[in-house]
């Protein structure tokens, strides 16, 4: 009779993040910084575990919770739902969301062997040609 051994559960070979915009915070030396925002994304795809994932970016599992409704963390909880495989059809940025990707961009984490290195800031240029042809049209122009 053969024996086989114990499968391990199988982990992503590569844990792909998308760029999110972070969810913007009093600037606190313990809270959701942006760098913690991304290792949360970037540890809830190695281990599909919410807890897990806040515990390893240092936060609690609450926190993550409430962070996830906060009002201007859709973007953040798209990203959430796309990590977890979950992700519906694409969502349209509101304008309060469109200015902040134009000015400021995405972010996305960098991630190396399981682990978030470092995040990227990504230009957004969709949303800064959104941004300019909703002036084009409040000045009356329909083209550039």
């Amino acid at each position: 009779m053969k024996t086989y051994a114990p499968q391990q559960p199988s982990r992503p070979r590569h844990i792909r993040v998308p760029a999110f915009l972070p969810i913007p915070l009093r600037a606190r030396h313990d809270g959701w910084t942006p760098e913690r925002q991304a290792a949360f994304l970037v540890a809830l795809a190695a281990t599909g575990s919410v807890s897990a994932a806040a515990r390893k970016a240092g936060m609690s599992r609450e926190s993550a919770y409430q962070l996830r409704k906060h009002p201007g963390g859709a973007s953040f909880a798209d990203s959430w739902d796309a990590v977890l495989g979950c992700a519906g059809s694409a969502r349209k940025l509101t304008a309060q969301e469109r200015m902040q990707a134009a000015l400021s961009g995405r972010i996305k984490p960098v991630v190396w062997r399981g682990e978030c290195v470092a995040i990227a800031q990504k230009v957004d240029n969709s949303a800064f040609y959104g941004l300019f042809k909703q002036a084009l049209r409040h000045t009356g122009r329909d083209t550039p």
